[in-house]
């Protein structure tokens, strides 16, 4: 895999910040020309670097109001697999994990309400085939939300020498 240098890390925050900043106003930010950075975003994007771009929709601007968590015990973890393939068919699932610790999964979800959520618990998630058990966690209200830390150095955080 080829390396990312600190000119990448640069316009990786800068549009990870804002997706839909115009190219160049990041090569000005960049000092670099807008050709570049075109360049090294095509580059990032063919390297699995980047691996989306889009618009984020408000889930409450649709009327699901209740975010949720789910663990899922299921029976044995080599149905991992078949458990999936029966969650995608369920649209307000929005994120599954095959995970350690006390559950073999974890999902988050999206419902209208309280009656929506125990409807997908009941009726759709706790029959299928091989889940034993599910502990649901309400969300109530979503305080961060970001990308990774992509690692450029700023001036500012650096440590000053009193600090050292």
């Amino acid at each position: 895999m080829e390396k990312i240098d600190n000119l990448d890390k640069k316009i990786l925050e800068i549009i990870s910040n804002n997706a839909r900043i115009p190219f160049k106003d990041v090569a000005a930010e960049c000092g670099v020309s807008r050709a570049a950075i075109h360049q090294r975003v095509q580059r990032l994007i063919d390297m699995g670097v980047i691996i989306g771009s889009g618009y984020h929709v408000n889930p409450n601007s649709l009327g699901y109001n209740t975010c949720t968590y789910v663990g899922i015990t299921l029976e044995r973890g080599s149905m991992y697999k078949g458990v999936v393939d029966q969650l995608q068919k369920i649209p307000e699932i929005v994120e599954c994990h095959f995970t350690t610790g006390p559950y073999t999964m974890l999902v988050k979800l999206y419902a209208r309400d309280n009656n929506h959520l125990m409807e997908l618990l009941n009726d759709r998630m706790q029959e299928i085939p091989g889940v034993v058990a599910t502990e649901t966690l309400i969300s109530l209200k979503q305080s961060i939300k970001k990308e990774v830390p992509i690692g450029v150095q700023h001036k500012e955080a650096q440590p000053k020498l009193e600090d050292v």
